[in-house]
């Protein structure tokens, strides 16, 4: 059965997002239609990279590609590094944002045809971007086909404190807190063993994994080279 194409178009509609990245605060939050409202740290993103980001950083080598990229804070820290590095993202002010810091980012969902297909050597998907369009296995399948194929996804599971087997897929909006709403868009949250088996879905294995500061982290590796040497 074919996979519909998700809709994150939706965030470079959502005005709520927009107003937070351009004062660089929040409050801002994921708005499911139960009413439920899951905080996002609006501040975080558009400050330095910290200890948890740092070690995502130290994960990757060779081109980057960071697929929500937000303000840009990990592209410009990238770029530092001397690691040629390029986000994407679906809003006009993230995109905005990580030009003005020194980042180079494109306007682009992850489904659109993108630079480099095929050959990037690390992709990252942090700060719960696991969840683009509400489907994991999709979003890690179009993945697979972005990198090299040797190449490594480091991607961030629900944090500490909520269950492993998290997999949750709702569809949401963004809201500032004030009654401010976006439009609405499919989103997914998983822990660590739900996003192993959807990595196992889209031809993954885990490759490494780790927390800091409460954030986790995995490693994927195409599972065709599960033990093999890169030759990048």
């Amino acid at each position: 059965m074919p996979v519909a194409v998700p809709t994150a178009r939706a965030w470079s509609t959502a005005d709520p997002y927009a107003t937070a990245l351009r004062t660089g605060r929040g409050p801002l939050f994921l708005r499911r239609s139960d009413g439920w409202l899951l905080p996002l740290d609006v501040e975080r993103w558009c400050a330095q990279p910290d200890a948890a980001d740092r070690s995502a950083l130290s994960a990757c080598h060779g081109p980057t590609l960071d697929i929500g990229c937000g303000p840009g804070r990990l592209v410009t820290a990238l770029a530092a590094q001397g690691l040629p590095a390029l986000g994407i993202d679906v809003s006009p002010e993230a995109v905005r944002r990580t030009r003005a810091g020194g980042g180079t980012a494109l306007l682009r969902s992850v489904f659109d045809p993108l630079p480099r297909e095929g050959r990037w050597q690390t992709a990252l998907l942090v700060d719960g971007n696991i969840g683009i369009g509400g489907d994991p296995v999709a979003l890690l399948t179009r993945v697979r086909g972005l990198l090299h194929p040797h190449g490594r996804l480091i991607t961030e599971a629900a944090p500490c404190g909520i269950a492993d087997d998290l997999d949750e897929h709702s569809v949401v909006r963004l809201h500032d807190g004030t009654g401010v709403d976006g439009v609405t868009f499919p989103w997914a949250r998983v822990g660590p063993a739900a996003l192993d088996r959807h990595a196992a879905a889209a031809g993954w294995v885990r490759e490494a994994a780790w927390s800091v500061e409460g954030r986790r982290f995995v490693q994927l590796r195409g599972r065709h080279l599960a033990g093999r040497p890169a030759e990048i």
